[in-house]
């Protein structure tokens, strides 16, 4: 089984992403950290929380930090996901509680006592994970790899230049890409080919079990507001692209790049510069997605609804 901490901003795709890790054979899931970047992190750790209460997983959730490292203000994707920041679904009253030791802690002690095994999934801005390693750099050691959603390099979708994780906090994107350790990006020019069209919303409709009707319920909703915000038809299923690379890698293909994260332009601030031709001659520091066997990791995400009851 791989170890992970999932690092997230629930958002309709982390969403999806919970529900695919907590379950999988293949995965252990040793907690779940939350971070501001959807939404608020008051309405990301309910978000968390209510996955979790609604599906019945019993993970530990932690809140992390509310605030990017550097910058005075949190951006947040109201438009994409809704004032709740997972909007669509309809919870019960929320009786599960965030635990009271905060994200970071949890990431650092962990980490520390484990053998090196641990693999860190953000799939929101970086700012819990780059605030561990400047907490406690011990704790590089012990990160076995990243497997992040975050960046492109090519189109933006929150500026022409960046992508909304990295747009966020690039601070935070300058500091895990600096690290060292072994860093698999599912940037946008991955997770764009991940659209979620009707007719795939239909086909896990139809293997009507709890999950499946909150994945129906996410997807119609998200895709709604990204047709209206892109003019998609399907919308793109970020996060859960870096599960089903855990689970079955064979369907992300990846290019080894030189990335660094632009924190000094006005304009280009949060881009994830990927030397794609190698051109800088720089020692490659990230694997970028840049082809999805979609047929695979639609596959996997169905596999992954049908173990729930």
């Amino acid at each position: 089984m791989r170890k992970i901490i999932l690092d997230c901003d629930p958002g309709h795709d982390d969403a999806v992403a919970i529900m695919m890790a907590a379950k999988h054979p293949d995965i252990e899931l040793l907690g779940i950290t939350t971070v501001a970047g959807n939404q608020v992190l008051e309405k990301t750790t309910r978000n968390a929380l209510n996955v979790c209460q609604f599906l019945d997983i019993d993970v530990p959730v932690y809140a992390g930090c509310s605030l990017p490292l550097v910058r005075s203000q949190q951006i947040i994707a109201e438009d994409i996901h809704g004032t709740t920041g997972l909007d669509g679904p309809t919870f019960e009253p929320l009786t599960r509680k965030a635990e009271s030791k905060h994200a970071v802690d949890f990431i650092i002690e962990t980490l520390m006592a484990s053998n090196g095994d641990i693999t860190l999934v953000p799939t929101g801005p970086l700012t819990n994970i780059a605030m561990a390693m400047r907490r406690e750099p011990k704790i590089l050691d012990k990160i076995q790899e990243i497997v992040l959603m975050g960046g492109a390099y090519q189109l933006g979708n929150v500026t022409p230049a960046a992508e909304f994780n990295m747009a966020a906090d690039g601070e935070a994107g300058y500091v895990v890409f600096t690290s060292g350790r072994p860093i698999v990006m599912m940037g946008l020019d991955l997770t764009r080919q991940a659209l979620c069209y009707p007719s795939i919303v239909d086909r896990m409709d139809k293997i009507n079990n709890r999950a499946a009707r909150l994945f129906v319920d996410l997807m119609r909703f998200f895709n709604s507001t990204q047709k209206k915000v892109f003019g998609w038809e399907g919308g793109p299923l970020h996060d859960p692209t870096c599960i089903a690379y855990l689970i079955d890698p064979s369907c992300v293909e990846t290019r080894s790049m030189f990335v660094e994260v632009e924190i000094r332009s006005e304009k280009c601030y949060g881009r994830t510069l990927c030397d794609y031709f190698h051109v800088t001659k720089n020692e490659p520091n990230a694997k970028v997605g840049v082809k999805l066997n979609q047929e695979k990791f639609w596959d996997i995400v169905e596999e992954c609804i049908k173990f729930y009851n």
